[in-house]
């Protein structure tokens, strides 16, 4: 068995009460206080992430435009220098390599925040395919990743931002060399919460002081560190997908939900654009979908949906939704099963459970 590969802020884990799983290789923390209180807390004032792992790739040199725009689905010619963009890379059958955000720093600047789990794999795909007058690096291990999540999460970084007001980066922009702390940053207003909030990129060995810097601002406002079992409760209301369950090789952005990454009419001919073009103009033949549990019982990631008798499908996330306080789950179903308002069944520990199809994201958060 391999070792298990550690961010630089393993060491704080226990300090801060942190239960560590194995999570596609890395050693990670669960959860600290517990799973719904970090949830609630990252819904009603913030929660401070460590998403160090994380992958980053660099993509630079004169070509990098022509080169994204043929492995990437969205159209990065809408991109100005200071945008982020949240897109797919597929493969020519249209299942999908990874999802990620790409950063525009300049024309011939780009870098590419990938799924942990992924980053070899998205690293040779693009080598694979890789133009002259590119130049890809994985930097992966200089850069450390922390992300402050909640409605407070402006309020409580802008006490350690020394040179940047955090108005000034509005949604999916972000800002290079923002010192925090005496240490520079980039700092992007992203996340995978469904609130608002920030994920801050720094050097390795600035990671540990950033975290403590955080969270000790963040006292006052009941800022916590939160682990992966939050975070994937809070995607999941959110109906954000989750690499290797709403997305995979064998499912199509289209499928997926996130259509709105996948821009066949850009000039550019990029990977599974025929399959995903038709998909988005006609429809894939599966689609993700909400489902409310009306039987007692919580869906889980691989169950199977029936329809009668008829195996329609399975649940790729569920379970007791924290803020509706609801057993629901995201399944990937035949399209004609997809309507809202049908009645199917969940195969729950051998027992067909009445379910509904409901409408998704399970939460929105306040409009301020």
């Amino acid at each position: 068995m391999s070792e298990l590969k550690r961010t630089p802020l393993f060491e704080v884990y226990k300090e801060y009460g942190g239960k560590t799983i194995d999570f596609g290789g890395w050693e990670l923390p669960v959860q600290f206080s517990g799973i719904k209180d970090e949830h609630e807390a990252v819904r009603t004032s913030a929660g401070l992430f460590d998403v160090s792992h994380m992958g980053e790739i660099e993509v630079k040199g004169p070509e990098s435009i022509a080169f994204l725009q043929r492995m990437l689905t969205n159209d990065l010619l809408k991109l100005q220098s200071g945008d982020a963009q949240y897109t797919a890379m597929c493969y020519e059958n249209g299942g999908t390599v990874d999802d990620l955000i790409v950063y525009k720093k300049s024309d011939g600047d780009y870098l590419l925040v990938v799924n942990a789990a992924n980053t070899e794999k998205d690293f040779n795909w693009l080598q694979t395919n890789l133009i002259e007058d590119v130049e890809l690096t994985n930097v992966s291990s200089d850069i450390a990743q922390l992300a402050l999540q909640g409605p407070l999460a402006e309020k409580v970084l802008q006490k350690l931002s020394e040179n940047t007001d955090l108005r000034e980066i509005k949604f999916f922009k972000f800002k290079e060399n923002v010192l925090l702390n005496g240490k520079s940053a980039l700092i992007s207003r992203t996340g995978y919460t469904g609130e608002d909030g920030f994920e801050i990129y720094c050097q390795s060995g600035d990671a540990l002081e950033l975290w403590r810097a955080i969270l000790e601002a963040g006292r006052e406002e009941g800022v916590v560190p939160v682990g992966l079992g939050a975070r994937d409760t809070l995607r999941f209301e959110a109906n954000l997908p989750l690499y290797g369950q709403e997305l995979t090789s064998d499912i199509t952005p289209i499928e997926a939900g996130i259509g709105f990454a996948v821009k066949p009419d850009k000039t550019a001919d990029f990977f599974g654009k025929a399959i995903l073009a038709e998909q988005k103009q006609n429809g894939a033949p599966r689609k993700i979908v909400g489902l409310e549990m009306i039987d007692r019982g919580i869906p889980r990631h691989g169950y199977q949906v029936y329809a009668g008798d008829q195996l329609i499908g399975e649940v790729t996330t569920g379970t007791q939704s924290p803020t509706l306080k609801k057993n629901v789950g995201l399944a990937l179903l035949n399209k004609e099963y997809a309507g809202i308002g049908n009645e199917l069944q969940v195969e729950i520990r051998g027992k067909r459970l009445k379910a509904v199809v409901t409408e998704t994201p399970f939460y929105k958060r306040p409009r301020k």
